[in-house]
């Protein structure tokens, strides 16, 4: 243990192997025949179903599931790709109890909804397995789009466009696609590198090209994509963390929760991840659930996720925050930041301050409390770079420091589309931002063809 030692409290390798696999194997295993025919019959097929229009993709979910209870598993697979061509993450990461199994009728009636994102799985699954590719390209029509991040949003849209048969090149700043998808969902939602592998499903319909280590305001300008393309698809992401606003949060020791999943998620060997002793996480969202419950599965003793609301405010779901329960992480509530302790310029704890509502606005109380800590993970919320779009002749207009767009994607700028977090109502989830890119492509290929 001495060996994996990189300062106070946080080490390398703490766990054996066989801890590791079993910590970071799949959360939710996948439905074999049987399970899946039991619970699509469990369906009661609904004309007006709640839960299709509680999906931001609107896909057809009874009909994908009475297609899995005739053994039609590919028909299904089909009917699922044709609103959301990422279904198969979609399965793993949606936070279906807030959405389509919230709306279910089963679950009004019984409060047990039919497991829509297991049997979403199942059928996408068999597809991928079996190598079926539903969609071929149209005709060429010599147009050519520009997208810009390979994410949920670009992913999507690109692959909408290239079965349009419009010619595609994705320009992605990371050295690999994928984004949210890839670097930033924990590793025990998508295991056996399947992010990779829908990216490179996607991606055989053909037309599209990719560019990796290319980035927007770096190695080229918004200007040059409209020069050079026909068309431009804004969807990179947010690249900015915001601050914690506490004294001494640059000490070592602090860091940001996106940077440290991201690293985790391209770790070879999870024994060479360092993790504290004694964590604490600041935010009560996704990010923070996933940087804490993966804290504790890399063998952290004390995890705690602070947050300055209450549990009722929390963005993570109650689902995901059970999840975290039920790994040992403590959440608690009503905390805002106000200090980092530090010695020898690394954390050793965290001064805390309490906080109140008052007239709807949140305040501290002035109490303080403090809690012992080596690693602590900011994961308040992530910012849109605007500067990335400088250098251009004209300027996209923002709402709330993010991209403005209309109904169809559309920014301010002409021949310039947008989709995904970086957009003005964003809500991070790779479902609707997949809804997005997919919407935006149909606009694209309308002002194309026009």
């Amino acid at each position: 243990m001495a060996d994996g030692l990189y300062a106070d409290g946080i080490a390398a390798g703490r766990l054996s192997g066989e801890e590791y696999d079993r910590n970071f194997s799949d959360l939710h295993p996948p439905l074999d025949h049987h399970e899946a025919a039991v619970e699509a019959d469990r369906c009661y097929f609904c004309f007006d179903a709640p839960c299709m229009t509680a999906c931001p993709t609107s896909i057809d979910i009874p009909m994908f599931i009475r297609q899995i209870a005739t053994d039609n598993p590919l028909g299904s697979a089909r009917t699922i790709f044709d609103q959301n061509i990422l279904g198969g993450m979609c399965a793993r990461v949606c936070p279906t109890e807030t959405l389509c199994e919230e709306a279910c009728v089963r679950e009004e009636a019984e409060g047990k909804p039919v497991q829509i994102g297991r049997l979403q799985r199942y059928a996408t699954d068999a597809a991928m397995a079996a190598g079926a590719q539903f969609y071929e390209r149209a005709a060429p029509t010599g147009r050519r789009v520009a997208i810009v991040g390979a994410g949920p949003a670009g992913l999507a849209c690109a692959h909408r466009l290239a079965v349009h048969g419009h010619d595609v090149t994705i320009f992605e700043a990371r050295p690999k696609p994928g984004g949210l998808n890839e670097f930033g969902i924990a590793a025990y939602k998508t295991p056996d590198g399947f992010a990779q592998a829908e990216v490179d499903y996607v991606m055989a319909i053909g037309g599209i090209t990719l560019e990796e280590g290319k980035a927007l305001g770096r190695d080229f300008s918004l200007g040059d994509l409209r020069r050079d393309f026909d068309a431009v698809f804004l969807g990179m992401g947010l690249a900015g963390v915001n601050a914690l606003g506490a004294e001494g949060e640059d000490v070592e020791g602090v860091e940001r929760a996106v940077d440290y999943i991201a690293h985790l998620r391209q770790a070879q060997d999870l024994a060479s991840m360092p993790v504290g002793r004694r964590v604490v996480v600041i935010g009560g969202g996704m990010t923070a659930i996933d940087a804490a419950v993966q804290a504790r599965l890399l063998g952290a003793e004390e995890v705690t996720i602070c947050y300055r609301r209450g549990q009722e405010h929390m963005n993570a779901s109650e689902f995901e925050q059970d999840l975290a329960a039920s790994k040992g992480v403590v959440i608690r509530h009503w905390l805002q930041p106000r200090r980092i302790l530090a010695d020898k310029g690394r954390v050793t704890g965290i001064e805390l301050e309490y906080t109140v509502l008052k007239d709807g606005k949140l305040s501290g109380t002035g109490e303080a409390l403090t809690l012992r800590a080596d690693q602590v993970f900011k994961a308040i919320g992530q910012s849109f770079e605007a500067g990335v779009l400088n250098g251009s002749s004209a300027s996209i207009a923002l709402e709330g420091r993010r991209i403005k767009v209309d109904e169809e994607g559309r920014t301010s700028m002409p021949k310039v589309w947008a989709g995904g977090d970086c957009i003005a109502g964003g809500d991070d989830l790779t479902v609707s931002a997949v809804a997005q890119g997919r919407d935006a492509a149909e606009s694209i290929h309308r002002a194309l063809a026009g």
